[in-house]
């Protein structure tokens, strides 16, 4: 079995990030100019002003507050040195591996092994574990979990994944716009071109589609990422791969908002879909790339 470097891994990974990025990109240019050739093309820059500004208000507001909604969703806690002292030491190992600064640490309530990191930039660092983590993982384990989390920090995740949700909402509000706008139109005659009316309305339904498993493949790319950076700061694959194999083995089920589920060192839901519709790769997978490391 041939190895991998994970900076190898790593710079993969935000290149397919990168190329996927384009694509919604892309899906929103396209979907803004169907429009507004299907009405006038008078309307484009407007028209994408408009979904812009409504989509990074809201996204925006989110992106400064994530860590205040996320930890509040969830129940968590501060965590206290004495009480939680081997989490701290991770943390602090972890910091000091990435060289960044220490995040703020939490503990939130739940049977399952589980983790996120928030917070928008490496200053407003912030990693929240479960108490089942804390209660099942060895040292070498949470140390591993830490430092996935740590790489989502290091890898600005959150400030990555608020950049594609604008896109993705403006393009949203582009299809709802333009598909609500039909029962008010009527039988007026359009002004614009049939051929784009009808490309427009097909666009309007599939666009929101596509840049949806779009953003959920560069969901799964960022996990793969976080991965190897948690072998980058620990220079330990087993660490990982064995935290992995008992999440794997763990049947408990975290309920939390489907808001924050992504956020999460694994799919909370447990719930079986198709790869394509899931935010985190398999278990499987992951595993069988950390081993090659």
């Amino acid at each position: 079995m041939k190895k991998i470097s994970f900076h190898d891994q790593i710079a993969r990974n935000k290149r397919n990030s990168f190329f996927l990025v384009i694509i919604v990109f892309i899906v929103l240019i396209v979907l803004g100019y169907a429009i507004s050739f299907a009405f006038s093309p008078d309307y484009f820059f407007f028209i994408m002003i408009l979904a812009t500004i409504i989509s990074l208000v809201y996204v925006m507001i989110t992106f400064y507050n994530s860590d205040k909604i996320a930890l509040a969703s969830v129940k968590a806690k501060k965590a206290d040195p004495v009480l939680h002292r081997e989490l701290y030491h991770a943390v602090e190992n972890m910091s000091l591996a990435s060289g960044m600064p220490m995040p703020k640490i939490y503990i939130m309530p739940g049977a399952q092994i589980n983790a996120f990191a928030t917070g928008r930039n490496p200053e407003h660092g912030v990693i929240c574990v479960t108490e089942g983590a804390l209660n099942i993982l060895n040292k070498q384990e949470l140390e591993a979990v830490v430092g996935h989390e740590m790489a989502h920090i290091a890898n600005y995740d959150i400030r990555f994944v608020t950049t594609v949700a604008i896109v993705v909402g403006a393009v949203s509000i582009f299809s709802q716009l333009f598909l609500r706008s039909l029962w008010f139109r009527g039988n007026r005659r359009s002004q614009g071109n049939a051929l784009f009316f009808v490309i427009a309305i097909v666009l309007a339904i599939l666009a929101p589609i596509i840049v949806k498993l779009v953003q959920l493949a560069i969901s799964r790319k960022r996990e793969f990422m976080a991965d190897a950076g948690s072998v980058q700061f620990t220079r330990y694959p087993p660490g990982m791969i064995n935290a992995l194999k008992k999440i794997k083995a763990d049947h408990e089920k975290l309920k939390v908002p489907t808001a924050v589920a992504p956020m999460f060192l694994s799919d909370t839901t447990k719930r079986k879909v198709a790869v394509l519709f899931q935010t985190h790769p398999p278990i499987d997978k992951r595993i069988k790339v950390l081993e090659r490391m």
